[in-house]
């Protein structure tokens, strides 16, 4: 299993709205991350709104594309997409930097 992290950036303004959206996570959306292979997933959030995301996945590649076909992720990030700072994809899920890693201790 590989670890992946990335980063996105919430607007200032949106960092309460953020917080509130995923205090509850539709659970079509968290079975949906689970069948594409997402696990021991979680969301880290500043107060200047860089917003660094971890999980563990078989592909990371391939468990962001299996979202794209998921309805609910079609609804998700149509209902979260004007809480980021600007997004270089049509979505937050298409737009995340996903950062190398260089150092585990396992």
């Amino acid at each position: 299993m590989a670890r992946a992290c990335f980063t996105l950036h919430v607007k200032p303004d949106k960092l309460d709205e953020y917080r509130r959206v995923h205090e509850e996570v539709w659970p079509e959306m968290l079975d949906a991350l689970r069948k594409h292979g997402w696990s021991n997933y979680s969301l880290f959030l500043r107060d200047d709104g860089l917003l660094i995301g971890y999980c563990d996945t078989d592909n990371f590649d391939a468990a962001v594309a299996g979202m794209q076909d998921e309805p609910v992720n079609q609804r998700w990030q149509e209902s979260v997409k004007d809480l980021f700072v600007e997004l270089s994809g049509d979505a937050a899920d298409t737009s995340m930097r996903v950062l190398p890693e260089v150092f585990h201790l396992d």
